[in-house]
């Protein structure tokens, strides 16, 4: 709307306006809108990042399965992943191979956790004995964009908006222990994925093990970001709820069927805008844990209520788009689910009990209560504050109820230990930090049972020694 002078015509413009020349108003709008595509864009290019991190330190390739032949350790630097399951990644394209059928087999002698995603991260659809298949064994059949054809009898039918995306499978141990651990692996790779094409003989399933390379995801906050929004933009369809992005990113430079190669100068504005959006993202993920989950206490609960009905339902509510709530959860976690609560829960501190940020200088005990209220397993995981990714070089990321030699009290709790030297007889109980920076504790709920959400059962701050 213009601006009116007394007598209601337009006013002139001010003179800091006037000022500008049509270079400044033009960088300005680089500047800006590139902050807002860092936001808009987090959960693809997250994605993204993981599929390249695939190709490069995994040596793998689209529909195949990327592995971690045991429990995981620092260096799965993806954000916050869970180092005390087996991670199964299958990576999904069906632009070329038509519809991939994606086996999940009974959960007979193990268990798979996990949901099938689209480029989105938005849900397709749970599996395993949370999912569809309700522990029976499935075949879901992911049908790339505009496909019309009567699915076979037998398949779980899963459309996406995109050709490209993927599925995080979790095979859940019985224990941390090896022969445990070897046998959740060996169950993991029953799984199946294959193009629907071959279903009359399918060819063997690739799976591609990446537990001793560096696999890195992490968020870079420079031009690599915008390297990796063009690729799914140049990649994938424009969806009818994004078309309002066209202009604003052909505006820095990432136009669809065309080259993403910006200038010197312009390459100083996207980086620069990186930057300024990393810092919002880390402001608003602060605010967001403002509100605990347990009154007066300072754990809470990762994303939000309308962000996980959005990505479940591909945002059908017609006035509800919540873009920055989705940047901010998606800039230190990944994957959703199409059913929260029903596999996995999970609650974030990143303060003290006295409200104060975890230092990765300090010492802090956390008492995990007994009778957890789990099925299967709880964990306390640590991360590094600025990556999201568990410490470069730690010994051991995180402790569970699973960890073997975990000691427990004579009531029944367990004492978790956070700090940089071990304390004396404690070594099962010890999670290592690093002097460089601030950490974050995600607390792991597998198989979550109705005390934690009636908060009957309450897991106490972390408290500094």
């Amino acid at each position: 709307m213009f601006r009116q002078n007394d007598k209601g015509m337009p006013a002139a413009p001010s003179a800091n306006a006037a000022a500008l020349s049509t270079l400044d108003l033009a960088e300005r709008t680089v500047h800006r809108r590139a902050i807002e595509a860092v936001i808009w864009g987090m959960p693809a290019v997250n994605y993204d990042l993981m599929y390249r991190a695939m190709v490069r330190d995994a040596k793998g390739d689209f529909n195949q399965i990327t592995y971690w032949s045991r429990l995981p350790d620092w260096k799965i630097q993806t954000l916050t992943p869970n180092p005390d399951a087996i991670y199964l990644t299958p990576f999904i394209n069906t632009k070329d191979a038509g519809p991939m059928v994606l086996d999940i087999p009974p959960a007979d002698e193990g268990s798979i956790t996990g949901t099938v995603m689209d480029a989105w991260q938005c849900a397709l659809e749970d599996v395993g004995p949370a999912g569809v298949d309700q522990g029976r064994g499935g075949k879901y059949l992911i049908v790339p964009p505009g496909f019309k054809d009567d699915p076979p009898a037998g398949y779980i039918l899963m459309p996406s908006d995109t050709y490209e995306g993927y599925a995080l499978l979790r095979s859940i141990p019985k224990s941390g222990g090896d022969a445990d651990v070897a046998k959740a692996v060996a169950y993991g790779k029953r799984i199946k994925l294959y193009p629907l094409s071959q279903s009359a003989n399918p060819s063997p399933t690739r799976f591609v093990d990446a537990v001793d390379v560096v696999y890195d995801s992490t968020i870079p906050y420079d031009l690599r970001f915008f390297q990796s929004l063009n690729r799914v933009v140049q990649t994938e369809p424009w969806l009818e709820r994004d078309k309002a992005m066209i202009d604003q990113l052909a505006s820095i430079g990432i136009v669809k069927g065309t080259p993403f190669n910006p200038d010197p100068r312009t390459k100083e504005l996207l980086n620069d805008a990186a930057r300024e959006a990393q810092a919002w993202l880390i402001a608003r993920y602060e605010a967001s844990l403002s509100s605990p989950y347990y009154e007066a206490g300072h754990w809470a609960r990762p994303g939000s209520r309308e962000l996980f009905e959005g990505q479940a339902t591909f945002f059908a509510k017609p006035d509800v788009y919540p873009i920055e709530v989705r940047g901010v959860t998606f800039s230190y976690a990944y994957f959703t689910p199409k059913h929260v609560g029903a596999g996995s829960s999970y609650l974030l501190a990143i303060a003290d009990k006295d409200g104060r940020l975890l230092d990765g200088r300090a010492t802090y005990r956390l008492t995990v209560p007994a009778k957890v209220p789990v099925k299967q397993y709880w964990s306390a995981t640590v991360y590094d504050r600025a990556t999201h990714a568990p410490i470069r070089n730690a010994r051991w990321p995180s402790r569970s109820s699973q960890t073997p030699g975990l000691e427990q009290n004579a009531d029944g709790s367990v004492n978790v230990y956070f700090g940089t030297d071990l304390p004396a007889g404690q070594a099962s109980n010890w999670i290592p930090t690093s002097t460089d920076g601030a950490f974050e504790v995600l607390f792991r709920f597998y198989g979550p049972e109705k005390p934690l959400f009636e908060k009957t059962w309450r897991l106490p701050d972390i408290e500094r020694m």
